[in-house]
């Protein structure tokens, strides 16, 4: 079961809670009509695990099985082939013994027909009950859904079937309006989405989501916002925040893009020292009054709002004379967008304070002499006193922290409090005035003066640096390209700005949160250290948000002093009110009704806030309203899983709200993943033309053969076969190669379908009775289960998509069922491959039957299969010996393609091998294969040659044999190898050739192990025909 998580707001959430579901035990009379045949315990000491791999069931066809699936090279094609031919339409050889081969046959078709076939699969998946809960992160619903959504859910979806199987015009908009707006928009895209993740195959409880705007949602949502603010969490202070002046309101840090190619305008700008402390002004009245204390900044619109210059008390700071250069600094420096400032074309005398480390950077910037007059440390400058170059100000020389370095600018740093963080915190150490001269808009304020009602991130930007430079108070102006924060919304730059906000003081719980994070699994483990990193450094979190969408902070402000009302009496009143009418009561109901009953009388003296809650804080407490509070979902979530941005955004949203109400964190493990890249590693964009769709690989684009239907299993694919910890590739020509994977699993998975048409309980062989290549095979396939099984543990899933490829393609399709091939496996594969799998499990040609007596419909009402430890203990020596087989098929395949090549064979059926070794221990088992009393054991089966042949020493005879090689394996002597013809004539019925062949008076044409199978059948009952 899963369920769906969507916001109230404008730009919402969509959160899932993944839990494994149990499909019900439905009978699917459409799809399956053959009987109940039960599965798991036979007569022997062996069991058959039908969807384990691999089948012990025995067929003695002797058919090559190439029309469902292909073999190396040219093998014998006889009995198939013409079977191949009739159930195309095409005319059939009459073969007298074809009613005594048992050829494969099955209903499940080569091709995936995804387009059609899916879409039925998932609507067998649609009853289920919970057994583990993913918590699912916020992807917000702005748009249809792409790459990175799909990589995401698919992850969650594989962990989620994996444990079933192994568990049992906004100015013009009233508030109401705009919410009404918002919350159509947020219902429309999550059915959008939800339509997507659905043909994703994605399991989820579909019919019963949690949205956000859900008034039960949004009740949790105050609660834990209740529950920090009455342990003094919350509270309220005028501090610089990030502001987007496109939105008007305040944003997180998880709420900006940082994109490239951004170009700010930048001063080195000078401001004069005034006057010194004592302690300092002996050394540096001298300089007086031509001394300038130089800073550089790119935000030349917060110089009217500087309180202070900071300096880093530990640096050597250099007293400098300006001498002119005979070039100009753009010749210098190479770059002919610098402009030197007019106070650089005097003649006066010029002394700044600059670091003493970067003197030589700033002459090559500036294109001037720098002489040092005197040397100093930071320490001799506190309380130096300059005057503001705008208002004429005193403001002071302070000491600032470590951000304060002398790899960029002058070393000394123009202080706003107004306007950053770091500002911000000095100017509380100095008590420096705060001056707010922005208003909501980006425009600055009557206060401002010379700049007001211009837009500080245009004309008021150029505005302040065409005043400095009239004051003579610019060296150089110069473009400077950085990264700098945009809201993801708008699009737009934001800027620093201190206003009134709510904030959460993570310093209250800080120690809690890291102790916290310990306790969590992280994956990849390396995970851990960026959580911690961003918690430990991270400044209080401002939660409020000036829109008209959105949870309320359920504040009420008395009219004439500002002083806020909340209080657990209020809180819990609201509370109880939005959890019966939702959040729009906080806007449609009067102050009086939205009070408690004491505090109705004072209703006249307060007005409503108008903030509301971060949406950060929205989706930060989706634990709160889902976690505990569903049937099934308990406290803390099993996983979370998101992209790697989300330490930053919902994974410590989650643990802070988590760690400040409940004292642990939210989940108990977490899993990030990279982004999506095209195939060349490049980022996606529309530009570019490398866009991705996840819609178009499934459904295909309107080029077909350039962008045909793949089908969501093959997405899913891609994704099982990713290293998902870094940024993975995708396009074209990966998957192409995903595609053609598939195509061969899926033919292998047809062909095992095809042996299972006749089976019978009866037909089950005991383990101690099976040839021993069996053995061998389940020997791997019990280890192949067990790898899979600790990968899927470890979600490692290229580890499994690996495992499969080569369990499939190699070991199987190049060894056992070119020897085998009336032997049967099957994948454990749905968690990845659930259509398929289905698929398959709905064409079993009988009923699979649990233990407990009950029917298994669905291939995910089966269990995950338990390690058979017999199976395991194949002995090492036969483990070594049969590595040693695989090795020296390899040669022998070799040498019958240089004899198929010099016209002395056709297939590898009409040849004899001749094998020669002197390791005595070798040419014994070599032997005993020769002699072996199980047919599936001989040589010559293993090879599908007609004969073999062990000789003693090389002599004569072997010198006359034209296609020969050699065979070293490792730990044992070279192994000789020769082709020739067959001996004897080739039989009709299994195109084995044979001396015996002629032999049997009723049956001339077949070979003695032919004959002996023809003999015990019946004849065909046949019309007969007579001639014209």
């Amino acid at each position: 079961m899963a369920a769906l998580q969507s916001s109230s707001h404008m730009v919402h959430k969509t959160t899932l809670i993944h839990h494994t579901q149990v499909l019900s035990q439905r009978t699917c009379s459409s799809f399956r009509t053959a009987a109940s045949v039960r599965i798991f315990y036979y007569k022997g000491s062996s069991s058959v695990r039908l969807f384990s791999f691999l089948n012990t069931m025995r067929h003695y066809s002797v058919s090559s099985g190439d029309d469902i699936y292909p073999s190396s090279k040219r093998r014998s094609r006889g009995p198939v082939m013409a079977a191949k031919k009739a159930s195309q339409g095409g005319k059939q050889e009459e073969g007298k013994y074809k009613h005594t081969v048992d050829l494969p046959k099955t209903t499940f078709g080569m091709r995936a027909n995804a387009l059609v076939r899916e879409p039925e699969l998932q609507k067998l998946w649609e009853d289920n009950q919970a057994s583990f809960v993913i918590h699912d992160g916020p992807p917000y619903a702005n748009g249809d859904l792409h790459m990175g959504h799909a990589l995401n859910k698919i992850l969650k979806d594989i962990i989620n079937r994996y444990k079933s199987l192994s568990k049992d015009a906004r100015k013009d908009l009233t508030p109401t309006k705009l919410r009404a707006k918002a919350a159509n928009f947020a219902t429309e895209t999550v059915e959008k989405q939800m339509a997507s993740f659905k043909r994703y195959g994605v399991w989820a409880d579909w019919d019963n989501p949690y949205l956000t705007l859900d008034p039960k949602y949004e009740a949790s949502q105050v609660e834990v916002f209740g529950q920090m603010a009455l342990q003094g969490y919350i509270y309220r202070g005028l501090k610089p925040v990030h502001w987007s002046p496109s939105s008007r309101t305040a944003l997180a840090e998880a709420e900006l893009e940082y994109p490239e190619g951004h170009i700010s305008r930048s001063i080195y700008a000078i401001f004069r020292i005034v006057s010194a402390p004592s302690t300092s002004v002996a050394f540096l009245e001298e300089f007086f009054p031509d001394l300038c204390l130089a800073i550089w900044t790119t935000t030349p619109w917060t110089v009217p709002a500087n309180a202070a210059v900071a300096v880093n008390a530990k640096l050597q700071y250099a007293i400098v004379e300006v001498h002119s250069s005979s070039g100009d600094a753009s010749s210098s420096s190479g770059n002919k967008k610098q402009r030197l400032g007019n106070v650089m074309q005097e003649q006066k005398k010029l002394f700044l304070v600059v670091a003493a480390d970067l003197v030589p950077t700033l002459e090559a910037k500036w294109g001037v002499k720098l002489v040092v007059k005197k040397t100093l440390s930071g320490s001799d400058l506190e309380n130096c006193r300059y005057l503001h170059p705008i208002d004429n100000r005193e403001c002071p020389v302070v000491f600032g922290g470590d951000y304060i370095t002398t790899e960029s600018g002058t070393g000394l740093v123009h202080t706003a409090p107004s306007h950053g963080p770091e500002d911000y915190a000095t100017g509380l150490k100095y008590g420096l005035p705060m001056l707010s001269l922005v208003g909501d808009d980006g425009k600055f304020t009557e206060e401002a003066v010379h700049f007001s009602g211009l837009d500080v991130l245009g004309d008021g930007n150029i505005s302040v640096v065409k005043f400095l430079d009239e004051k003579k108070s610019i060296i150089m102006e110069e473009p400077y390209e950085h990264k700098y924060p945009y809201d993801w919304r708008t699009k737009k730059p934001t800027i620093f700005r201190a206003t009134e906000q709510w904030f959460a003081s993570v310093e209250g719980f800080r120690q809690a949160a890291m102790d916290a994070i310990g306790l969590v699994k992280w994956i990849p483990p390396q995970a851990v250290n960026r959580i911690s990193a961003m918690t430990s450094s991270r400044s209080d979190w401002c939660i409020s948000r000036q829109r008209a969408w959105g949870v309320p902070i359920p504040a009420f402000f008395h009219k004439n002093t500002k002083v806020p009302l909340m209080n657990e009496e209020t809180i819990d009143h609201i509370k109880s009110i939005i959890g019966q009418k939702g959040s729009d009561a906080w806007w449609d109901m009067t102050v009086e009704s939205l009070l408690p009953e004491k505090y109705r009388d004072k209703a006249s003296d307060y007005e409503k806030g108008t903030d509301t809650m971060d949406v950060w804080f929205d989706s930060g407490s989706s634990w709160a309203a889902v976690l505990g509070k569903r049937d099934g979902v308990s406290f803390p979530a099993d996983l979370c899983l998101e992209g790697t941005d989300q330490h930053r955004g919902w994974f410590q949203s989650s643990l802070l709200t988590g760690v400040a109400t409940k004292g642990k964190a939210p989940y108990s493990s977490v899993i990030t993943h990279g982004f999506v890249l095209d195939e060349k590693g490049s980022k996606m964009s529309k530009s570019l033309g490398n866009v991705v769709d996840p819609r178009t690989i499934i459904e295909g684009g309107k080029n077909s053969k350039e962008e045909p239907a793949y089908g969501a299993d093959v997405l899913r694919l891609w994704v099982s076969s990713v290293d998902y910890t870094s940024d993975v590739m995708i396009g074209p020509q990966v998957l192409r190669q995903i595609s053609d994977i598939y195509r061969k699993l899926r033919g292998t998975l047809r062909y095992l379908l095809g042996n299972l048409h006749d089976w019978k309980a009866d037909y089950a062989v005991s383990y101690h009775d099976l040839p021993m290549i069996d053995k061998h095979a389940l020997f791997q396939l019990e280890n192949v289960v067990k790898n899979i099984g600790e990968s899927y543990e470890n979600h490692q899933f290229f580890k499994i998509f690996q495992i499969i490829q080569r369990f499939v393609v190699v070991d199987l399709s190049n060894f056992y069922f070119d020897v085998a091939k009336d032997r049967l496996y099957v994948g454990v594969i749905a968690p990845i491959l659930p259509h398929l799998a289905e698929d398959v499990w709905q064409n079993l040609p009988f009923q699979y039957v649990l233990e407990d007596g009950s029917p298994a419909n669905f291939v995910f009402e089966s269990k995950w299969p338990s390690l058979n430890d017999k199976w395991l203990a194949f002995p090492t020596e036969e483990i070594d010996f049969w590595g040693k087989i695989l090795e020296l098929r390899t040669e022998v395949n070799k040498v019958l393609e240089a004899a198929r090549m010099g016209k002395l064979i056709g297939s590898s059926l009409e040849a004899k091998v001749y094998l020669q070794t002197s390791d005595p221990n070798l040419a014994a088992r070599l032997n005993e294969l020769c002699a072996a009393s199980n047919d599936a054991d001989a040589l010559h089966r293993i090879f599908i040659t007609s004969q073999v042949e062990i000789l003693h020493h090389l002599d004569n005879k072997t010198e006359n044999i034209q296609y020969k090689g050699e065979c070293q394996i490792q730990g044992s002597d070279p192994v000789w190898v020769g082709v020739s013809r067959a001996e004897g004539s080739k039989c009709e019925r299994c195109w084995n050739y044979a001396p015996e062949v002629g032999s049997f008076v009723e049956h001339q044409t077949l070979c003695g192990r032919c004959y002996k199978v023809v003999a015990t059948q019946p004849e065909p009952v046949v019309a007969a025909v007579g001639s014209a």
